[in-house]
């Protein structure tokens, strides 16, 4: 099988050395002021309370849907979905997947390398996919742009959205012959609340991230979208690049410089009613406020994170304290999801020298920033693409820009998945009907973009100077 391709420069391999001073911690500081009213003292057991049994709660949660344990997942496979309100977890094990995608574990081998035996192997990726209510063909579409038979993916309609839209995704997924051949698409069945600004989008990540673990053993990165991102790159592309880097490398944005957060994301107290409440309800903020920490350093950045199997494993087992005492102080913090894998990551010496300040996300900024990205449109996709980024962020649902992706960037028809390498069928008719080696990937010339993009990230300049600094 042969490419007229032109042949990419690959990016340099990357020794990350672990290293930081050890250094002993101060106590932290009382987080309320001193003498408050008995109602006021009242208020704040309950808040630190409610904390401490969240961080609990989730950590055990997450402990028994660990890889290591034998207790039952919340999730549907690719089966019909019953009258109940919720999916199943399984009965037997999986089937095994269609031996055409994945004949040997061969190594990496790039259509224009001519199969040379030094390719690195191609990694594979962890997909959580979100919507709410509305978003079943919004969900749908994302799944098809991002595709490939290597990877993981786990589909979530939260409780917003309506049981029927839940039983119809299921149908939907099941009939695409690839989903069920490749055996790589699950749905979580039992659906949750999840609140933009409040810890519930916390406790969902790490759950969705907690059940992928346990589905693959062989997924290296944890990518978590919801309906308002896209893909910039076919899957062929991405994966090529990532196999160039080390698999502990965390893309992550990331910044020490609190500015206007402290006043209205980190000192006031909320309570998630996502966490407690079955049905929908408006967000608690107590009239007590706190002071910031000084047991450890506080950092910022995106709810969207690009994070590597091992951190992921470090933050859902739970095998340190700090994944668990920053989640009990985010448990009760407005939009926390944003702060919270840049504090633990930035304060872990296990891990802040795998983190590259670049989460190879495209989004429109305002000035000053605001809670949410605006909107993209047409305009911005000559910018949008020479960025080199992977993904973007900030889309309509069915907005034009997004018909135009689908056809310059990923070829890719309505209802189809992206072609790669693993197509064997003719252009001319559906290309992916035909199955062959998912390790085979037919890179594109867009790669070169997230190439150069990476490049002068991982420059020598660059690298560890944006590293976990502390303003």
């Amino acid at each position: 099988m042969s490419s007229s391709s032109p042949t990419l420069n690959p990016t340099h391999r990357l020794t990350l050395q672990e290293a930081m001073q050890n250094s002993d911690h101060p106590p932290p500081p009382s987080p309320f002021p001193s003498n408050p009213s008995f109602k006021d003292r009242f208020l704040v057991f309950l808040i630190i309370f409610a904390s401490s049994l969240f961080a609990l709660l989730v950590f055990l949660t997450l402990s028994s849907s660990s890889p290591s344990s034998s207790a039952s997942l919340t999730y549907a496979t690719l089966s019909p979905p019953s009258s109940s309100s919720s999916f199943s977890p399984p009965s037997s094990p999986h089937m095994p997947p269609d031996p055409f995608l994945f004949p040997t574990q061969q190594s990496h081998r790039v259509i224009y390398h001519d199969n040379n035996s030094s390719d690195p192997t191609p990694p594979s990726l962890a997909y959580l996919l979100s919507g709410s209510k509305g978003d079943l063909g919004r969900i749908l579409r994302l799944l098809h742009a991002t595709y490939h038979p290597r990877n993981q993916y786990l589909l979530h309609l939260d409780r917003f959205a309506s049981q029927t839209d839940r039983d119809q995704l299921a149908l939907k997924v099941q009939s695409v012959p690839i989903f069920r051949a490749a055996q790589n698409v699950h749905l979580i069945g039992k659906a949750d609340f999840v609140y933009r600004k409040g810890s519930s989008s916390i406790s969902f990540t790490l759950h969705g991230a907690s059940i992928l673990l346990r589905l693959s053993a062989n997924w290296d990165w944890f990518i978590s979208l919801t309906v308002d991102d896209y893909p910039l790159l076919k899957q062929d592309d991405l994966l090529h690049i990532l196999s160039f880097l080390p698999k502990d490398l965390n893309f992550v944005n990331h910044s020490s410089y609190i500015g206007w957060r402290e006043s209205k994301r980190l000192k006031p107290v909320i309570v998630d009613p996502g966490l407690y409440l079955s049905e929908k309800n408006v967000m608690f903020y107590a009239a007590q406020k706190r002071v910031l920490p000084n047991a450890y350093r506080l950092f910022t950045g995106a709810s969207f994170n690009i994070l590597s199997r091992n951190f992921m494993e470090f933050c859902v087992l739970g095998i340190d304290n700090l994944p668990r005492t920053l989640l009990m102080y985010f448990a009760n913090t407005a939009s926390s999801l944003s702060d919270y894998f840049p504090t633990v990551i930035c304060n872990s010496r296990q891990f802040n020298k795998t983190v590259l300040n670049h989460n190879l996300l495209y989004a429109n900024f305002d000035t000053p920033p605001k809670e949410k990205h605006p909107l993209l449109n047409s305009s911005d996709f000559d910018v949008m693409v020479r960025n080199g980024a992977a993904f973007a962020t900030g889309f309509r649902s069915d907005d034009p820009i997004l018909d135009r992706i689908d056809r310059e960037i990923l070829e890719r028809r309505r209802g189809k998945v992206v072609p790669g390498g693993w197509c064997l069928g003719g252009f001319g008719n559906d290309t992916c009907s035909i199955w062959g080696d998912a390790d085979i990937l037919r890179p594109s010339p867009r790669a070169r973009g997230l190439e150069k993009l990476l490049v002068g990230l991982l420059s020598n300049g660059t690298f560890r100077s944006h590293q976990c600094i502390y303003e």
